[in-house]
C-alpha cells in the first residue's frame, strides 16, 4: 500500500502509483494473438458463440433472439491502449445525454447456461393480467369470501393460478418452473402530490441524489448541485464552486450513492455531465465544499468519466485517470492503485466497499489478471489469472461481491467468494442493472441473502429476486420499478407499479408476493415515470426523480 498524499494534497502530479493509467502503453501486443491490428476482418473478441435457442412461444410473437436485437460486439483497437470510457462507449452503447447511461445489453446463455451452472430456474412469481382477463375454459372461478369482504387497507381482487411446467433440458436435466399469477390488489390509502420541482431544461440529466431526514440533494447536468426541503420543496442551498475550480468546470458528472454517518458525500465536477476534472467533499446539510482534488494532471490532461463511492470515512475514486481512496473528511490520500508491471493497461469498476480491476501486462508472465480490492484500505481481497480480458459491466453488490462479467466466451452474473470463485446466478435472458435504466439510480441491493435488482426482460423493465446462496432466481415482478428505502426504514422491498393505476407496494424478498401500501395519483394521462430514482421515506411518502428533464423533475407524494 502507498502512503503518499493524493494529488492536490502535496503529492507530485507525476506520482504513477496514484495515476490510473499504466506507466507505458501495452498496446503493442494483441490480447487475441495472431490478429493484425489493421485487419478489417479480425475476429470480434466479445461476440459470444451461442448455441441455437429452443423455439418457445412469446407474448409478442418474436423469438428470444429477435427480442435480443443487439449484439455485444466491442472494439479492441490494437494500436493504442484502451481507456475505460472508450471501452464502455463502444461496448455498452452509452446514451449520449450527459449523465444518462443505459445498461449494457447482456446476451445470456438462455436456460441452458443456468442448467450447466448447476442452478435450476426456481419458482418465479409474475403478475400476468392477460391470463386473468382471458381465463381458460376450465379455469376455476373464485367463490365469495367467507364472512364478506375482508376489512383492512387492501382488497384482494382476482385469483391465484399455479402452473407447473416441466421442461426437458439437454443431457436429461429437468428444469421445474412454478408460475404464480396473482391479480392486482387495491390499496385503500391514497397519496397526493404535495409539491413538485420542474426540471431546469428538457435535456437536463440526473447525475445522482442523496436523501437525508430533512433534505433531498439532487445533482444534474443543467441544474447543478442543489438541496430541497422535504416539507415544502423549497430550495435550501446551491453549491458554490471554490475559486480553485475556475476553468475546470462546475457541472456535476459523478456522485456517491449515499452520504456518510457524518453527512458528507463526494461529487465529481467537470465541464459537462460526462467527463470529470475534479472531486469534492460536500456537507449535505449546508452544501459547503470541504475539500477538492484534481482528477487531471500534466501527464493525464484529458478529462474522463469517474465514479465515486463511500465505505465508512473513505471515498473511492474510480476513473480513467485516477483510482484510489481518499479521506472523506479531508481529501487526503489513503491508498492508490499500483500497476503490477511497467507495460500494463488497466480497467476499473467500483461499488460501495469494493473496487475491481482487470489488467493486461505485457511484461508479466501472466498477462491477464482480475483483482478485487477492499475499497476502504486498498488491500487485495482476491486475485486470479485469466485467459483474456474481462469486462465488469455492473457491480450489483459489494458484500457479498456480485458482478456481471462479460468475456469473449460468455456473459454471466456471479457471486464471488473471498477467493474469487464465482457462482452464477440463474439470470436467463434478463439484463440486470444497478438502477432503473440510469446510472444515477442505485436501487439494486441485498435484503438478507436475496439480491433484488432492476432488470430488463424482452425489452420491458422488471424486478428480479435471486438467492445469492444457491444462485436460483426466486421471482420476477413485472410492470414495476424498484424504490430505494430511506435510511433506517423497516427493511422492506418497495416498488411502484407502472401499469393501470400506480401504487406503492411492498414485495416479499423471498417469495415475490406483493402487498399494496398506497395508491398514487394518475394525473394527466399516465403517471409517466420511466427511469430515475424513487425514494420511500420513513413515513411512507414517495419521492420521484426522473432521469431526464423531458420527463419531469421531482415530485413528492404524501
Amino acid at each position: 500500500m502507498t502512503t503518499e498524499s493524493s494529488p492536490g494534497q502535496g503529492a507530485p502530479q507525476e506520482d504513477l502509483g496514484w495515476a490510473f493509467q499504466p506507466r507505458k502503453s501495452a498496446a503493442g501486443p494483441q490480447p487475441y494473438p495472431g490478429t493484425p491490428a489493421d485487419s478489417a476482418d479480425r475476429p470480434q473478441p466479445y461476440r459470444e458463440q451461442r448455441q441455437p435457442e429452443p423455439a418457445v412461444p412469446s407474448w409478442d410473437g418474436r423469438s428470444p433472439a429477435e427480442r435480443d436485437g443487439r449484439s455485444s460486439d466491442t472494439r479492441w483497437d490494437g494500436t493504442m491502449p484502451l481507456g475505460v470510457s472508450e471501452l464502455r462507449a463502444d461496448a455498452h452503447e452509452a446514451v449520449r445525454e450527459p449523465g444518462h447511461r443505459t445498461s449494457p445489453h447482456i446476451l445470456r446463455d438462455s436456460g441452458w447456461a443456468d442448467q450447466e451452472s448447476g442452478y435450476p430456474s426456481a419458482a418465479t412469481a409474475v403478475l400476468d393480467r392477460e391470463a386473468l382477463r382471458h381465463p381458460g375454459p376450465g379455469a376455476a372461478q373464485p367463490g365469495p369470501p367467507a364472512g364478506g369482504e375482508r376489512a383492512g387497507k387492501t382488497r384482494r381482487v382476482g385469483r391465484i393460478v399455479l402452473t407447473l411446467a416441466v421442461l426437458a433440458a439437454a443431457g436429461g436435466v429437468a428444469t421445474v418452473m412454478f408460475k404464480q399469477e396473482e391479480a392486482a390488489a387495491v390499496a385503500s390509502e391514497k397519496l397526493t402530490r404535495v409539491w413538485q420541482i420542474p426540471a431546469p431544461a428538457a435535456d437536463d440529466a440526473l447525475i445522482g441524489s442523496w436523501l437525508t431526514d430533512k433534505l433531498l440533494v439532487r445533482a444534474s447536468s443543467r441544474g447543478g448541485l442543489r438541496a430541497y426541503d422535504l416539507s415544502d420543496g423549497k430550495q435550501v442551498w446551491r453549491a458554490a464552486s471554490p475559486a480553485t475550480a475556475a476553468g475546470r468546470g462546475t457541472v456535476p458528472c459523478g456522485m456517491s450513492p449515499t452520504v456518510s454517518a457524518q453527512g458528507i458525500g463526494t461529487v465529481a465536477f467537470g465541464k459537462d455531465g460526462s467527463t470529470c476534472t475534479w472531486l469534492a467533499g460536500v456537507k449535505a446539510s449546508t452544501g459547503k465544499i470541504l475539500w477538492s482534488l484534481p482528477l487531471t494532471s500534466k501527464k493525464h490532461p484529458v478529462a474522463a468519466t469517474a465514479t465515486t463511492y463511500l465505505q465508512g470515512d473513505v471515498a473511492t475514486v474510480v476513473g480513467v485517470n485516477f483510482l484510489g481512496g481518499v479521506d472523506l473528511r479531508t481529501g487526503s490520500r489513503v491508498w492508490g492503485y499500483q500497476a503490477r508491471g511497467h507495460y500494463c493497461n488497466a480497467y476499473g469498476w467500483g461499488a460501495d466497499g469494493v473496487v475491481m480491476v482487470d489488467d493486461f501486462c505485457l511484461d508479466k508472465k501472466t498477462r491477464f489478471i482480475l483483482t478485487a480490492f477492499d475499497g476502504k484500505t486498498g488491500k487485495v481481497i482476491w486475485r486470479k489469472s485469466e485467459r483474456a480480458h474481462s469486462d465488469v459491466t455492473h457491480i450489483l453488490s459489494g458484500s457479498p461481491l456480485v458482478a456481471a462479467v462479460h468475456t469473449a466466451r460468455q456473459d454471466s452474473v456471479q457471486v464471488f467468494d473471498t477467493k474469487g470463485t464465482g457462482r452464477k446466478l440463474a439470470v436467463g435472458n434478463d439484463e440486470l442493472t444497478t438502477g432503473n435504466e440510469t446510472g444515477a439510480d442505485h436501487s439494486a441491493r441485498l435484503y438478507g441473502k436475496v439480491l433484488v435488482t432492476p432488470a430488463t426482460a424482452a425489452g420491458s423493465p422488471v424486478i428480479d429476486g435471486f438467492d445469492t446462496t444457491t444462485g436460483a432466481k426466486l421471482w420476477t415482478q413485472r410492470s414495476a420499478v424498484l424504490a430505494v428505502p430511506a435510511s433506517g426504514a423497516d427493511g422492506k422491498v418497495y416498488a411502484i407499479t407502472t401499469s393501470g393505476s400506480p401504487q406503492l407496494v411492498t414485495i416479499d424478498a423471498r417469495t415475490g408476493r406483493t402487498t399494496p401500501v398506497a395508491g398514487l395519483p394518475v394525473g394527466t394521462g399516465k403517471w409517466g415515470f420511466t427511469s430515475g430514482t424513487v425514494y420511500v421515506t420513513s413515513d411512507g411518502s414517495v419521492l420521484e426523480l426522473n432521469a431526464l428533464g423531458s420527463h419531469g423533475g421531482v415530485r413528492f407524494y404524501q
